[in-house]
């Protein structure tokens, strides 16, 4: 997700003697170390986003607070300025390498279903992903993941196994029966979906075999789940297709076209 504005940091430093006081604007933590005062302000250009204040006497008053406050914004908006100029906007995507948390949120009945016995499907989930996966009594769920396919891949084990898939999901799935008019495909702790053979490519497949195979992995999209059966449709067309279905309809596209019928008599 794209962030709204950049955010910069900077702590003021206060040095005090009797009635006389000096403030230290410093990035670099002596003022905590030899001063009164070590005052962390952060925000954007429209305001403040967090607060720290440690003191070591009580020589805070509203004159100071009003003043560190005021000396915090303009080295805040000086540092935003040179932050801009290398970086004019944030970047539209963050890095598929670089670490990822996610979070969401399961029904507390479900908790259970997600460590399994003797915790067997959370170390699984964790074997596979790689990630870390951290669980709160209310049911919320924080994945740290060190990229994002190990994010996405975490979230949606961890979405299979509590039964929480949601139409619009894209999962990962195997086909463990082929029918004539479709395919059932295996999505992960005994869940499936159904594939029919109109959602394996955006064109007429006349032969599913051609295409699928049991055992063959299937990227698929959620497209249905029946509230009352808990039934499951999956859809590979709306991710552009399976591949070997796309490459068939390639090829019959790239035939040339037959010519004018003759009639022989």
């Amino acid at each position: 997700m794209k962030i709204k504005a950049p955010v910069a940091g900077i702590s003021i430093g206060l040095v005090t003697d009797k009635d006389r006081y000096k403030l230290l604007t410093d990035i670099q933590g002596i003022e905590d170390q030899h001063g009164d005062m070590d005052f962390k302000v952060a925000g954007t250009e429209r305001g403040i986003t967090a607060i720290q204040l440690d003191v070591k006497r009580e020589v805070m008053n509203p004159e100071i607070l009003s003043h560190a406050l005021k000396q915090a914004r303009e080295a805040r908006l000086f540092i935003l300025e040179k932050m801009r100029e290398v970086m004019p906007e944030p970047r539209p995507h963050i890095s598929p390498f670089a670490p990822r948390v996610v979070a969401l949120k399961i029904d507390k009945s479900k908790i259970g279903d997600l460590i399994g016995p003797g915790g067997k499907v959370i170390r699984n989930i964790i074997e596979i992903t790689k990630a870390k996966i951290d669980i709160e009594e209310d049911g919320r769920i924080y994945i740290t993941a060190p990229d994002d396919e190990s994010a996405r891949k975490a979230k949606e084990l961890v979405q299979m196994a509590t039964g929480e898939i949601e139409v619009g999901q894209v999962l990962t799935g195997r086909v463990v029966k082929i029918y004539p008019f479709g395919a059932v495909v295996e999505l992960g702790f005994g869940k499936e979906g159904f594939l029919h053979i109109s959602q394996i490519a955006d064109a007429y497949i006349p032969d599913i075999h051609q295409v699928l195979e049991e055992g063959e992995e299937v990227k698929v999209k959620v497209i249905e789940v029946d509230e009352t059966t808990g039934r499951i449709r999956v859809s590979a067309k709306e991710l552009g297709g399976v591949p070997k279905a796309q490459e068939l309809v390639k090829r019959k596209g790239e035939r040339p076209p037959r010519g004018p019928r003759r009639t022989v008599r």
